[in-house]
């Protein structure tokens, strides 16, 4: 064999290993970024770090409208989400949990289930806001 025929020969070899170590290295940043995102999926779902905004109850009112109720730091948000954007419908002090586990036993009595207070409270908005008369103002009139 003459040395030229060697020489060929090992520089193959070394193209390989060139491109395998650039695979590994390639493969072990992969990892690692996956590795990182698996750790903040599971950091940020730990219950207690960060998260105050809780949703009570939604409801879909058509194709693309829904009302949600949302609980922010002690305090109920009603918010009408549709394709043009959120709106907050009213707000009111969140229940004390225990009050909470109470309405749903008597959720039949008229002054404590949550949609009479929905719609009491819809209603005195909706005084508030066109003046006093009560009436809606082209919506379902």
């Amino acid at each position: 064999m003459s040395t030229e025929t060697l020489a060929q020969h090992g520089e193959g070899w070394i193209g390989l290993a060139m491109i395998g170590k650039t695979a590994f290295a390639l493969l072990l940043i992969v990892a690692i970024i996956l590795l990182c995102a698996w750790l903040l999926r599971r950091l940020n779902g730990l219950p207690g770090q960060g998260q105050t905004l809780k949703v009570v109850g939604s409801r879909a009112l058509g194709p693309k409208e829904r009302l949600v109720v949302v609980e922010v730091e002690g305090t109920w948000l009603v918010l009408g989400v549709g394709g043009g954007g959120i709106n907050k419908v009213h707000e009111m002090p969140a229940p004390t949990r225990a009050a909470s586990a109470d309405e749903s036993i008597d959720a039949g009595d008229e002054g404590t289930s949550f949609a009479a207070r929905f719609a009491k409270a819809l209603s005195a908005n909706g005084k508030k806001t066109l003046g006093g008369n009560g009436k809606s103002g082209g919506i379902g009139s």
